[in-house]
């Protein structure tokens, strides 16, 4: 299965998904934890130019195509390997970010971010954990997390934008949650971070089957 995991600055995603791949792997079941941007050397690169505090302005489009070219070298050379070895793959952020993020937030039409996204033949994953949480919340804890200092402090370009941008990207995000809700499963990225996995959990093991005999 390809799994990604979504939310907003400050929801959790990093701690949420080192969390599943450590129950999954306990169960037998074989994963590979991977990012967006900077799953790849490639990416990583990329990753410096868009997350950079201190990085150059850009255009919305020129954002857009460098996350999408993040995407095609991390589905070739990380993603569909391991998928077509029977590797679980679960990634910290996807395709729904662009849709956030360089779409709603940025004003990038979605119909130009699918239509790219179908020349490229970028697929949509398997199922998408959606982490949320209230923008204010999460902007706090980010900058929170920023302010001590290390690799987040560096990158931190998401985090100075104002609420509003924030804002607009949860709506966003909730929006794709309804558009499809058989693939996006919403949890409340409020609480501990035990009390926020034990709701992730239950779709884990629904997935993999877990509770069978």
């Amino acid at each position: 299965m390809f799994i990604t995991f979504e939310g907003i600055e400050g929801s959790g995603k990093s701690l949420q998904i080192g969390m599943a791949e450590r129950h999954l792997a306990d169960r037998g079941i074989e994963c590979l934890l991977t990012r967006e941007p900077g799953g790849t050397e490639f990416g990583r690169a990329v990753r410096r130019v868009l997350l950079g505090s201190e990085g150059p302005a850009r255009d919305a489009m020129s954002e857009l195509l460098l996350y999408l070219a993040d995407r095609c070298e991390h589905l070739r050379q990380v993603v569909q390997p391991a998928l077509e070895s029977g590797v679980t793959v679960l990634s910290d952020r996807y395709h729904d970010a662009t849709r956030a993020y360089q779409g709603a937030a940025r004003g990038v039409p979605l119909e130009t971010i699918d239509r790219l996204a179908a020349i490229l033949r970028i697929p949509e994953p398997d199922k998408t954990i959606l982490l949320d949480l209230e923008a204010a919340e999460g902007v706090a804890r980010a900058r929170a997390r920023n302010a001590l200092g290390g690799t987040a402090a560096l990158e931190g370009r998401f985090e100075a934008e104002e609420l509003s941008f924030h804002l607009e990207v949860r709506r966003a995000y909730l929006r794709l949650a309804r558009k499809f809700p058989q693939r996006i499963h919403v949890i409340d990225a409020a609480g501990s971070p035990e009390e926020v996995f034990s709701r992730i959990r239950p779709l884990l093991d629904e997935w993999f089957f877990l509770g069978r005999a």
